[in-house]
């Protein structure tokens, strides 16, 4: 029984007192308003109307459901609208990841760009790796992602492309260099992250050094950028980071790479089934506020993209 439409029919039939006159107003033949209205006392086990008079009249329940019914009405329209707005991700929690070397202007841009989209939205932030924003997309224990890619078997948000530059000391040789040739960076040692935090962007990244020349004498790993440059300064390391990376430590300097061999690409992750309804909406504020006033693109098919893609730099 629809509960709610059979006491909007009790309203209308309540205030004119006449089944003729409600049945017109709801526009329905009267004998089926009649038959709704009997359905609804059987429901409730009490007589709402008192048909033995030539007009009809409320007996008490029919009163007292009258005085009670808009309350009713009201809370089952506000449920209805709450369901809407949670259905379509405006409602709830929206449980996301973030890289670990995220910026907090980042962060910020990011809450206010969510709290602007969907003020009743709260979105619970977690730092996490690339990898382990995956496992848990996996296990349902996150809705969406900020991850590097290459990444498979995931719906995905706009694809933001960085260009990738080659960080080294200010008083290197190299450093005397407009650009830098990977195979430049020959009897280097490499300062990157772990393999584990995004395995096939790593792969890539060492997959292009090696396909142009340069092979790490010896692979070190830095869990953040304070010490990535600590290791550039302190051991010889080169690390391939975006320029504003290198603009932390006035001690290094940032090369671009001689053909744009390298540029980390990220976008926003979600699972392909049954996805948070405002996971969409996350990846595409993530990405406008990653490129800024550069350009977005999507993901194309096939891992081995060599277009070019120009970067400004604000």
């Amino acid at each position: 029984m629809d509960l709610a439409r059979h006491l909007r029919q009790f309203l209308v039939v309540a205030e004119e007192l006449h089944f003729g006159r409600a049945a017109d107003r709801l526009g329905i033949a009267q004998p089926p308003l009649s038959q709704a209205i009997q359905r609804l006392e059987r429901e409730l086990g009490v007589e709402l109307f008192d048909r033995s008079r030539r007009q009809v009249a409320l007996t008490v329940a029919g009163r007292l459901l009258c005085a009670e019914a808009p309350s009713l009405l009201s809370a089952e329209e506000r449920i209805r609208l709450l369901m809407r707005k949670v259905g379509d991700g405006e409602l709830g929690t929206l449980r996301a990841g973030v890289p670990p070397e995220t910026p907090a202007v980042t962060l910020q841009a990011l809450l206010a760009g969510m709290a602007s989209r969907a003020p009743g939205l709260e979105v619970d932030l977690h730092e996490l790796t690339s990898a382990e924003q995956l496992r848990m997309l996996t296990e349902a224990r996150l809705d969406v992602g900020l991850v590097h890619h290459p990444v498979d078997g995931f719906a995905a948000g706009p694809v933001v492309a960085v260009r990738l530059g080659v960080v080294l000391p200010r008083t290197a040789s190299l450093a005397r260099l407009r650009e830098v040739s990977l195979a430049d960076l020959a009897g280097h040692d490499l300062a990157i992250f772990p393999r584990a935090t995004a395995p096939g962007w790593y792969d890539e990244i060492l997959d292009a050094c090696r396909d142009h020349g340069f092979r790490p004498t010896r692979v070190r790993h830095a869990h953040n950028p304070d010490f990535l440059l600590g290791l550039v300064l302190g051991r010889q390391c080169v690390a391939f980071e975006p320029e504003t990376t290198a603009r932390r430590e006035p001690r290094v300097a940032w090369r671009p790479l001689a053909g744009s061999v390298l540029e980390r690409r990220t976008s926003a992750v979600w699972p392909d089934r049954s996805p948070h309804p405002a996971a969409p909406t996350f990846g595409a504020v993530a990405a406008a506020i990653l490129a800024g006033p550069n350009l977005v693109r999507q993901p194309t098919a096939g891992p081995d993209r060599v277009q070019p893609w120009s970067v400004v730099y604000p």
